[in-house]
């Protein structure tokens, strides 16, 4: 069975939520291979201010926007999570 979004074909559980949330998985969650620390850090002031913009709109009563900033503030807690699965040191890019 084929998975469709807004037109675009979904073809993982993490490209369909991206597609039906409008949210980059990676930029909240971290990115499963090593990234330097200064990728990272990039990364996260992006996110925070994504996310920021999320809680604004959702505290002006957009309740999609507060619902995506529920799962993208959650997706940011499983950062730790998934670097001590896959092996990688925080901010090393190196195995533990």
């Amino acid at each position: 069975m084929r998975t469709f979004v807004a037109g675009q074909e979904a073809v993982s559980e993490t490209e369909f939520a991206e597609l039906a949330l409008g949210l980059d998985v990676d930029l909240f969650r971290g990115p499963l291979e090593p990234e330097t620390d200064s990728e990272r850090a990039a990364r996260e002031d992006a996110a925070r201010d994504v996310l920021a913009d999320l809680r604004e709109q959702g505290e002006a009563g957009d309740e999609i926007a507060a619902w995506d900033a529920l799962y993208a503030d959650a997706l940011t807690h499983t950062v730790p999570f998934l670097r001590a699965a896959s092996g990688h040191r925080p901010g090393t890019g190196e195995a533990a």
